[in-house]
């Protein structure tokens, strides 16, 4: 362990997940955030009504750009009706964007800045808002700061044809030109992911987390019910089956394409949020909280004009479990972000094949077989969903509740892959 203050990550609460238009297409992002953050706060897994000295810091984050809202971390904050005196900010790395707030509140519990953060993001994939071409945007522009109606009519009537070009924005990498499916699909062909394979472990994600709805180990991790339109995640489905998947079209390469709509993530809403704390912290929130040992975490990166898009996780989990001396087998639990069934297999892959590692990671010492029975034990994304912004706060909560339940000093690590060629990982501990 490193030298270090102890930082500690314990669960907030989400929104239930709904895919895009289905169930929380009504909802901006703000509208998502606000009761996530208030019951996360003022309910009875936070600190009460009265956040000023207790809440240290908020750190938020939001993928998709809206031109309403630019500091997310201030706008929920504000909007939550909580003391304004708490400093709020934005953190934003894609898919692995609440997973930054962690550790960026980690890494100032860690040098003593602060003792309590609240983490988290949220994504409103129906509410994504449609761009104007720069020139129609510029023309419109000055139309509205003209001098008056006459000068305000000339400037709109100097609209082009050409002008009337709109900007959807698209999974897609802006340095490639390609969508994150078809960059999953070149990862799958190099590391021979096949269809089966990615069908069956989609299945099991499902199953997974239908049983952990009806469990229950979901309902601690939701606001109260009637929140927001639906109560529980929407996308998992309990009547799915391999035979089932095999039956759907390839989503991103029609011709030899294995990724489909039921092997990948669905674009989602929804919001999330998590805690994280330094020993006096600790004793700011109710005692019955579980929480874990946040103890370290590495982010790598690879080109994506050059690599596969979203094996960076690969190249960092071996320099996280080597800078601490441990194996694969050393973690007891693994939760690892879904964003495609062939991602994960790809990954877990790369994680075995030895010389990949040393070459790729410069990590040399033996890392063992992986334990892919330990890898997303109550379902993955592909089951519940992905609101970017929103999917590491839901996976840290949720990897802290199944952690908590082990014995002490059981390790377990949380895993994103994100656009642009990033693998984030954070390596936890269980204090029993």
């Amino acid at each position: 362990m490193l030298d270090r203050p102890t930082a500690y990550v314990l669960p907030g609460l989400r929104s239930p997940f709904a895919k895009i238009d289905r169930g929380l297409e009504d909802l901006d992002g703000l509208q998502l955030s606000v009761p996530v953050i208030q019951q996360t706060v003022i309910g009875s897994r936070g600190v009460g009504p009265e956040s000023s000295g207790l809440v240290d810091l908020v750190v938020w984050g939001s993928v998709i750009p809206t031109l309403a809202v630019s500091n997310w971390g201030r706008e929920v904050w504000l909007d939550a009706r909580l003391d304004a005196r708490v400093p709020s900010l934005t953190i934003v790395q894609q898919c692995a964007t609440s997973l930054a707030a962690a550790t960026h509140a980690a890494g100032q519990v860690a040098t003593g800045h602060l003792q309590l953060a609240l983490c988290g993001g949220v994504e409103s994939m129906s509410s994504t808002q449609v761009g104007l071409s720069r020139s129609l945007s510029r023309k419109i522009r000055r139309a509205g700061s003209a001098g008056g109606p006459v000068d305000a009519a000339r400037t709109l009537l100097g609209i082009r044809p050409a002008d009337l070009r709109f900007s959807v924005p698209a999974v897609e990498e802006r340095t490639t030109g390609k969508s994150m499916g078809e960059h999953t699909e070149e990862m799958a062909r190099d590391w021979e992911i096949t269809r089966e394979a990615q069908d069956e472990y989609a299945v099991t994600s499902h199953h997974r987390a239908v049983r952990a709805t009806e469990s229950g180990f979901f309902r601690t991790l939701l606001v109260s019910p009637g929140t927001f339109p639906v109560d529980e995640d929407t996308v998992p489905r309990a009547n799915t089956s391999v035979e089932v998947l095999s039956k759907l079209p390839p989503a991103f390469d029609g011709e030899r394409g294995t990724l489909t709509a039921g092997n990948s993530s669905p674009l989602t809403d929804g919001a999330a949020s998590c805690w994280v704390a330094g020993e006096d912290g600790l004793s700011r929130l109710p005692d019955d909280l579980p929480r874990v040992v946040l103890l370290d975490w590495e982010t790598a990166g690879v080109d994506p004009r050059t690599e596969a898009l979203l094996i960076g996780p690969a190249i960092a989990i071996p320099r996280l479990l080597a800078r601490h001396g441990l194996t694969y087998a050393d973690v007891g639990l693994w939760e690892i972000h879904e964003a495609f069934a062939a991602q994960v297999l790809a990954t877990i892959r790369a994680l075995e094949d030895a010389s990949w590692v040393a070459e790729r990671a410069g990590v040399e010492a033996p890392m063992g077989a992986f334990p892919a029975d330990r890898v997303n034990p109550n379902g993955g994304s592909v089951a519940l969903g992905h609101p970017f912004a929103a999917t590491g706060a839901r996976i840290l909560s949720q990897a802290v509740v199944e952690l908590a339940a082990m014995p002490a000093g059981t390790r377990g690590v949380v895993s994103i892959c994100a656009a642009g060629g990033l693998g984030s990982v954070a390596l936890l501990e269980s204090v029993g």
